[in-house]
């Protein structure tokens, strides 16, 4: 989806959830202060923090669409988590805020007074979360907006809530039985929960995580089809912004390629992942790959064996063997969850050396970036 045709589905929708958490806050909020429900008017606390969140993503969104300049020549689309931060910290503060209130209930409790237009109100609320949940979120989905996705599901859940809202206030009505600040309670405690899931999402994008799952494998997997390649590694994808990736990848090929050639591959594949998934690879790197010697592909498959036997290994790969300068190079990968990395990669180095004496060790330890 082009960018503006993102950014405009993105306000349009931000703009309408506005709009409806506005009018369940009116509404909300009236009912809530004239039946003396603390848990209503949390519940419309609760949407007034979702109107709020809206107002930022729109202001994030039009800042993250600002055209690359010299101080940012990656573009302006990282200014869209930082935004989610602050949207974050006011659903956290909205919770809090709840809490406090309902807990002052609690203590000095005071007897609600609920009539047929609370109940209506309450349903319609419930009614009008869940289709503007999965409204938001699906449309979220569509142009692959985190924000959007985010703030779908947290609508969909205040439907829930309400629900309980709503269960409380009939509970009251047939059996007398006051529920109100331990179910405002209930929703600040999942208002702060959902404010603290929010700010760790946040800082992770900002941080950098590691790259979805599915798009790795399909450009890894793509860029194997080139009938040069004979192998794809080491693919790392840094983030701008949603859906703006720009990223670097090792390929192995054939000792015989000519410069030419390379350049040829390199372009052809930097060409067809633009065009497939819109990551742009500035940096394709080549790992030389023996095929003239069938002595150094058995030293090869030895030296393989021996670093597999070591449980926790991911992968090994970039294997050369120089005999003029009596050389073995390669990279393995071993599990972030070995505890000892370095000390299994000593292991794996030294077990080596003791079989290949005669050869210096180029082994690099290398990092599992990506899946």
């Amino acid at each position: 989806m082009k960018k503006s045709k993102r950014e405009s589905t993105v306000i349009k929708t931000s703009i309408l959830s506005i709009l409806a958490n506005l009018v369940l806050v009116g509404f909300k909020a009236t009912v809530g202060f004239m039946s003396n429900s603390i848990a209503i008017i949390t519940d419309a606390v609760n949407n007034l923090s979702d109107a709020l969140s809206s107002i930022i993503t729109i202001i994030g969104t039009k800042l993250a669409g600002k055209a690359p300049d010299r101080n940012h020549p990656f573009g302006h689309g990282r200014i869209e988590y930082v935004t989610s931060l602050v949207v974050s910290a006011i659903v956290l503060y909205a919770g809090i805020t709840a809490l406090i209130e309902s807990i002052k209930k609690l203590i000095n409790p005071e007897i609600p007074e609920y009539g047929t237009v609370t109940i209506v109100i309450l349903v319609a609320g419930i009614i009008i979360k869940f289709a503007l949940g999965l409204f938001v979120k699906n449309t979220g989905k569509k142009v692959h907006s985190d924000s959007l996705v985010a703030s779908g599901t947290d609508a969909f859940n205040d439907g829930l809530l309400s629900i309980s809202v709503l269960a409380s206030t009939i509970i009251y009505i047939i059996w007398q039985i006051d529920l109100e600040a331990y179910v405002g309670i209930l929703v600040s405690l999942y208002i702060i929960k959902t404010g603290i899931d929010l700010i760790k999402s946040s800082v992770d994008n900002i941080l950098g995580t590691r790259a979805e799952s599915t798009l790795t494998k399909k450009i890894k997997k793509t860029v194997m089809k080139d009938p040069d390649v004979e192998g794809a590694f080491d693919l790392v994808l840094n983030d701008y912004g949603p859906d703006k990736y720009l990223g670097s990848i090792h390929i192995e090929v054939r000792d015989t390629l000519t410069v030419a050639e390379l350049d040829q591959i390199s372009r052809r594949i930097s060409q067809n992942i633009l065009a497939q998934y819109g990551v742009i690879l500035h940096t394709i790197g080549v790992y030389s790959v023996n095929t003239t010697d069938k002595a150094t592909q058995k030293i090869q498959q030895d030296i393989k064996s021996i670093v597999f036997s070591h449980k926790g290994v991911l992968e090994m790969h970039g294997f050369y063997l120089n005999n003029t300068d009596k050389t073995i190079s390669f990279d393995i990968i071993i599990d972030f969850a070995v505890e000892h990395r370095e000390e299994l990669y000593q292991h794996i180095y030294d077990e080596i050396h003791t079989k290949y004496p005669d050869y210096e060790l180029h082994i690099t330890l290398d990092i599992d970036v990506s899946d």
